[in-house]
């Protein structure tokens, strides 16, 4: 049985206002600096053909997609790819959450695993909307590559799904703007491939 590789990308940066900010739901652009990221991202992607291309609808995915050489490939929007809503943290700054919630914001994945972030969404209801998208993927794309366009917390919680592991391990994961993540499904195990790759830093075409 052949393999099934995933290529996780997340969006560039976005406007300033929403930088080390709990953006989430909001649905902000990208920076300029964000294109230009867009653009040497798509460089580095046609380096790594895909079968198939998933994206979140929220605008700074689809901006960071925009420079993408599709060859033909329709884009698959999956609106459950959207970012997390992060509740009454949206909006706020790091330093903020430590200030109004009394809590570093450095441990996140934590407080929203175990519910802790008001009226954010529920880490049961996050997990299973990502993963009927990954299933959905994953039996579309049995043995082929799929491209997934999206969010730094949702690749965090493709890799808990994909890895068996609590979402707030995933913290040992750096995700920055515009970089790819690739993983091998084999029928034995799953391999890391590629982590946090940013070709705005590290490829030269």
């Amino acid at each position: 049985m052949s393999s099934t590789r995933l290529i996780l990308i997340r969006h560039a940066e976005v406007e300033a206002r929403y930088q080390h900010v709990f953006g989430g739901r909001v649905d902000m652009d990208l920076s300029p600096r964000g294109h230009t990221q867009a653009v040497a991202l798509a460089e580095f992607l046609r380096t790594k053909p895909f079968d198939a291309l998933y994206a979140s609808p929220m605008k700074r995915v689809q901006q960071t997609l925009a420079p993408v050489r599709l060859n033909g490939t329709s884009p698959t929007l999956l609106a459950n790819l959207r970012e997390v809503d992060f509740g009454d943290w949206t909006g706020h700054g790091w330093e903020a959450v430590r200030e109004k919630f009394g809590v570093s914001a450095f441990t996140w994945l934590d407080q929203l695993e175990r519910g802790t972030i008001p009226n954010a969404e529920s880490v049961v209801t996050y997990r299973a909307r990502v993963a009927q998208c990954l299933t959905e993927i994953m039996t579309a794309q049995a043995g082929q590559t799929a491209a997934v366009f999206c969010h730094g917390g949702v690749i965090r919680m493709l890799l808990s799904l994909l890895l068996d592991l609590p979402l707030s391990r995933m913290s040992m994961f750096e995700i920055d703007y515009a970089s790819v993540s690739e993983i091998e499904l084999k029928p034995n195990r799953v391999e890391i491939q590629l982590l946090n790759f940013t070709p705005w830093r590290n490829f030269n075409p």
